[in-house]
This record gives structure tokens, sequence and C-alpha cells, in this order.
């Protein structure tokens, strides 16, 4: 047990609680930190509304929920709401959400006419239930911090995956991101392997529809790894690896930091000649895709930990921010 560790075991003010979405990924963290997880009760009445009490006492605590906001996405932001306002009744002395993934966050500007930005209202509604401060990983737009009015830490699981094709050691490699709004992203995949960047030239035709146009790099006799935040019907990621392979790709892997899945994801995956697709546990992954064999998951418990170990002794969180 670590010296922080020890601390953060005697600090009866230091709680770590989770809802129904990743509790796994919760108890993870709370293994690193060498705590419980905190005692509450989160059931439904028969009408399906949601009823959570806190089990212990939290009065003066610093209190962490840890809640990714997947699949079904209304229940559990609706969950992770009323617990925040559980806590803030319960006078908590802060209470920080802890968002491995941050639903709607994709509606993040008006693109088009009369349509909401989803992404600024949840933030709100955070802050309304009463959430001190934010911490997140791989925000879909990093400009999602700005919607905030209280502090957000914005973690990044790229160290995590980075090591992961480090040690796998690819010949010939190239990464490759599937969009320009990814490249930030892909160019740090490629400075941290000392491999080349390439970029797909997408064009969006309707919502979870995407069409490759063209690619700007040369993937001809090497491996590809496509690198993305997010990897939800999985339309884009099979499209970007067959665009690639047409254009000489000898081999196509993928790396995201969310692995939503939704609709066909799974089975288009399956069906695609990608090698491998490797996720984070930033969200559970579903039984389906437990059971393809394609998929790797790594965790990022000891990563979010170390987030709230320097949030709550109050520490720089900088060096996180890779």
């Amino acid at each position: 047990m670590t010296a922080w560790s020890d601390r953060l075991l005697n600090d009866d003010r230091f709680k770590i609680f989770t809802g129904t979405a990743n509790p796994t990924l919760a108890a993870s963290i709370c293994k690193h930190l060498d705590v419980e997880v905190g005692k509450a009760k989160l059931g439904r009445f028969s009408d399906g509304e949601i009823h959570f009490q806190i089990l212990e006492n939290v009065r003066g605590a610093d209190v962490f929920v840890v809640q990714p906001c997947h699949y079904p996405v209304d229940n559990h932001l609706l969950e992770l709401l009323l617990m925040i306002d559980a806590f803030k009744r319960a006078s908590a002395w802060r209470i920080t959400a802890v968002l491995p993934y941050y639903c709607y966050a994709r509606q993040d500007r008006k693109d088009k006419p009369r349509v909401p930005i989803s992404a600024k209202l949840v933030a709100d509604l955070l802050e309304t239930a009463g959430a001190s401060r934010a911490l997140t990983l791989d925000l879909h737009a990093p400009q999602i911090q700005g919607y905030f009015d209280v502090p957000v830490d914005h973690l990044f699981a790229s160290p995590v995956l980075v090591e992961y094709f480090r040690h796998k050691d690819l010949p010939n490699l190239t990464v490759v991101s599937p969009d320009a709004g990814g490249v930030e992203r892909a160019r740090f995949f490629a400075k941290k392997l000392g491999v080349p960047l390439a970029i797909v030239d997408k064009r969006r035709v309707d919502i979870d529809v995407s069409e490759v146009m063209n690619l700007i790099g040369d993937i001809r006799g090497r491996s590809a790894l496509i690198v993305d935040d997010i990897i939800d019907t999985a339309g884009t990621l099979v499209k970007t690896a067959e665009a690639l392979l047409n254009e000489g790709a000898t081999q196509v892997f993928a790396a995201c930091t969310h692995a939503v899945l939704s609709g066909p994801a799974v089975e288009r995956i399956a069906n695609s000649q990608i090698k491998e697709v490797v996720a984070t546990d930033s969200v559970p992954l579903s039984e389906a895709g437990r059971l393809m064999g394609k998929i790797t998951v790594l965790s990022v418990a000891e990563l979010l930990a170390r987030g709230i170990r320097s949030i709550h002794e109050e520490t720089s969180i900088s060096e996180l921010f890779i």
C-alpha cells in the first residue's frame, strides 16, 4: 500500500460512490485508492422512477460520483443528477461528477438550423443538480470544458492505448485519423509511436451515416492503426478500414476510448477485415462485444484514480493531461 493511499484510507472525508452505469470500473478505481465504494441504495419504483438513498454520513465529505452516461443514456444521466442532488442535500462539502463517458458530446454546436446544443444543456444540468466540478475522459469536443462554470479536469486515455501498441510493435505502422476532427488525437499517437500519420477525408451525409472520400497520406504496404475517441455504430470505422485496405494497407487495427457499440456495431466489426479493436473500460463492453473476440479492453481505472487523488489532495493534475 502506497503512502498516498494510506492517507486516503484514513480520511473519513474522502468518499467514492457509483451508480449502475459501470460499477465494475468504480470498484477498480476504489481498489487502486484502497478505499471502499460508498454505501448507497439505488432502485426503482414500480412505475420506473429512480429511487436513491445514501446509507452513510457524507456531511462535510469530498464526494466523487462515478457514472459514465452510456446506453441507456437518459437513465444513467438522470441517475447521476439525482445522486448529486442527494449529496448536496446531505451537506457534502464538494461533489465531483466523474464522467468517463460524457453523453450528448456530439451535439456540441448548432451545425444545422433549429437544433439544440445538448452538450451545454448537460453541463447546465450537472451544475444545477449541485456538481462542484467534473472529471472527464476524452471528450468528443474539448471545448465542452468551456460549457461549465465549475472546474473541469479533462483526462486522456491515449497513454494507456499508446503503451499497448508500443509493445505490440506492428511492422511499418501508420496511424490514421478517420476524420479531420480527430487529427490532433491521431497526431499524438503517431508522435509517441514514432510513425507516420495519415488522414481520411470523411463527409457525413446523415446522422450515424458517413461516406469515406479521400485518403491523405501513403498507406500502401503498411499496417494501419485507426484512432478515434468513440466507436458507436462502427459505420465510419468499417468504411475507413475498407478504404485503407483498398489503398494497399496490409492490415488494419483500431483504437478508441469509448466502445459504445450500439446498433449493428458488433456485427459490422465481426464481419470486417479489422484485425483487432482496442478500447478502454470507460463504458462496459456488451456481452456480444465480449463474445466476438476481436475487442481488447484496457483499464483506465488507475488513470482516473490518480485524477481523483489529485483533486482530493489539491495537488497538480497537469501531468495526467497528456
